[in-house]
C-alpha cells in the first residue's frame, strides 16, 4: 500500500510540478529560458520520460528491474499524473509558481531537520 501512495504521489507532484529532474528543469527553464510555468513543467515530464526509458533499458539488460514493483509504483503513478495534469490546469502560473516553491522550500526544511 505505501508504494501505490508513493507512486500516485510521484505522479501527482510530477505532472503538477515537473518534479523529477524537472526540480533542477523546470526552475532552468522559467528563469533561463523564458518557459512558462506549464510548458516548463510539461517539457520537463517529455525529458523525465525519455530519461527514465533509457535507465529502465539499461537496468533491465543488467537484471535490476523489479517488474511488479514497477507497475505498483508506475500504474498509480500514472492516475497521479493524470490528476497533477488537471489541477496544474486549473491553476494560474503565479500560483503554479508559488506551489512549486512552497514545495521545494518544503522539502528543504525536512531534508535539513530530518
Amino acid at each position: 500500500m505505501r508504494l501505490v501512495a508513493i507512486g500516485l504521489l510521484a505522479g501527482f507532484f510530477s505532472a503538477l510540478f515537473g518534479v523529477g529532474g524537472g526540480i533542477v528543469i523546470v526552475p532552468l527553464l522559467i528563469m533561463a529560458a523564458g518557459f512558462s510555468p506549464r510548458t516548463a513543467a510539461a517539457t520537463s515530464l517529455a525529458a523525465i520520460g525519455i530519461t527514465a526509458l533509457g535507465g529502465v533499458i539499461g537496468y533491465g539488460i543488467a537484471g535490476e528491474v523489479h517488474l511488479w514493483y514497477g507497475l505498483l509504483l508506475g500504474l498509480p503513478a500514472a492516475a497521479g499524473a493524470i490528476a497533477g495534469t488537471v489541477v496544474q490546469q486549473r491553476l494560474t502560473s503565479r500560483s503554479l509558481s508559488l506551489a512549486f516553491a512552497a514545495l521545494l522550500a518544503g522539502i528543504g526544511v525536512w531534508m535539513l531537520v530530518g
